[in-house]
């Protein structure tokens, strides 16, 4: 057990949100079963991320929030743990600007 809050079961992976979603990325982990990823959107503008089981579902589901949509926002300098299907795919789009995005697959709090 690692004395970090967070430990990584997997590489990280990288993308640029941009005001048009970039080809999704696969967070792979090594872990059985591990769920949770750790996202830091290390950019000025809020990032609508995308997430799917494939790469599909990761694309349709980065939708800038106008009112409702399935994408979740990253606040920029977001660092956050959030859980979801094990190696899943994720991208993102901004409504301005771009933001490196990225995503770790792991287990921790």
């Amino acid at each position: 057990m690692s004395t970090n809050a967070f430990l990584p079961t997997g590489n990280s992976v990288a993308f640029i949100a941009a005001t048009t979603a970039p080809t999704p990325v696969q967070a792979i982990s090594i872990g059985l079963g591990s769920t949770q990823y750790r996202f830091i959107n290390s950019g000025s503008v809020t990032v609508f991320l995308g997430i799917g089981i494939n790469a599909a579902g990761a694309t349709a589901n980065a939708v800038v929030i106008s009112t409702t949509a399935p994408s979740i926002p990253l606040l920029p300098g977001t660092d956050e743990i959030i859980t979801f299907a094990p190696n899943a795919y994720f991208t993102g789009i901004t409504s301005t600007a771009t933001a490196s995005v990225y995503v770790t697959p792991g287990d921790g709090i």
